[in-house]
C-alpha cells in the first residue's frame, strides 16, 4: 500500500514538474491581457501618425488616436514602440468622421444624433509577413441632439478611439 501511495505521489510529481518545463520552455508569452507575442523574434512595433482625410476635420483627432494607439501596446505589451521601423507596423489613415441625426421626435427633430469614426489600417508583419493586413475600423457614439458636438466631441471620440485601439490591437497581437 505504501509503494502505491508513493508512486502514485511521485507519478504526480513528475507530471507537474514536466508541464512546468513545457510552460517555461515555450518562446510565445501569453497575458492575460490576450496578447500571443513571440518575444524572441518580434521586440517592436511602429505605430505612424494617422492623418485626417475625413470631410469633417476634427483637429486633435489625429494626434488623439495616433497616440492612444501606441500607449495601448505600451501598456499591454513588451514591445518597443515608435513611429516607424518596427517589426510590426501600423500605419493608415482616419476616412470618415461624420454627424448623422437619429431618432426623429414627435415635434420632428432629430432627438439623438450619431458621431462616426472610421479608420483604414494597414498592419505590416515583418516577422510573419501572411500576417499583414489591411482593414478599415469603425465606431460611433451617439448623443442627444439638444447638446452641442462641441460640447460632447472629445469624451465620444476618446471612447470611439479606445474601441477602435481595441479592435486593432486584438486584431493585430491578440489574435481574437
Amino acid at each position: 500500500m505504501k509503494n502505491k501511495t508513493l508512486y502514485h505521489l511521485l507519478g504526480h510529481t513528475v507530471i507537474l514538474l514536466c508541464i512546468g518545463l513545457m510552460m517555461s520552455s515555450c518562446a510565445v508569452s501569453f497575458k492575460f491581457n490576450g496578447a500571443s507575442i513571440d518575444y524572441a523574434t518580434t521586440k517592436s512595433i511602429s505605430v505612424a501618425d494617422f492623418p485626417n482625410n475625413a470631410a469633417l476635420v476634427y483637429p486633435p483627432l489625429s494626434n488623439d488616436l495616433s497616440e492612444g494607439i501606441r500607449d495601448l501596446y505600451q501598456r499591454q505589451t513588451r514591445l518597443e514602440v515608435s513611429r516607424k521601423g518596427g517589426d510590426l507596423e501600423l500605419e493608415g489613415e482616419i476616412t470618415g468622421y461624420e454627424v448623422t441625426p437619429m431618432s426623429i421626435s414627435a415635434d420632428s427633430y432629430s432627438a439623438e444624433t450619431k458621431l462616426t469614426l472610421t479608420v483604414r489600417v494597414r498592419f505590416i508583419n515583418n516577422v510573419r509577413p501572411e500576417e499583414s493586413f489591411e482593414k478599415t475600423y469603425s465606431a460611433y457614439q451617439t448623443f442627444d441632439s439638444s447638446r452641442l458636438l462641441t460640447d460632447v466631441q472629445e469624451e465620444l471620440c476618446q471612447t470611439m478611439i479606445k474601441e477602435i485601439g481595441e479592435s486593432i490591437y486584438n486584431d493585430t497581437v491578440a489574435k481574437w
